[in-house]
């Protein structure tokens, strides 16, 4: 059983269970950031504090899930629509 299909819906992944997961896979936290352009991994931490969408997924992709499974309390109250309004915003705007 996958650690996604052992937690309730809404609970998210402890910051600690997080840092594992990224162990488990051969480096660090730290060097995951620096990976990624994060010079100062301490920005990259704020990830375990604050939704930080830009970092939360690349945590997701190299734990291979989505950050819905990882931060669902995050991700609980939106909808495709209430994340996707770009689109009918331009819509509105051109038939106005």
């Amino acid at each position: 059983m996958s650690k996604s299909q052992t937690r309730s819906e809404l609970e998210d992944w402890h910051r600690q269970d997080i840092s594992a997961e990224i162990r488990k896979r051969g480096i660090s936290v730290a060097e995951l950031a620096r990976r990624n352009g994060y010079n100062n991994p301490t920005t990259f931490y704020n990830v375990f504090k604050l939704p930080y969408p830009k970092v939360e997924r690349i945590v997701a992709d190299f734990l291979g899930v989505e950050p819905q499974v990882i931060w669902p309390s995050r991700y609980a109250h939106h909808t495709h629509a209430q994340c996707n309004t770009a689109p009918f915003s331009r819509q509105q705007a051109k038939s106005a």
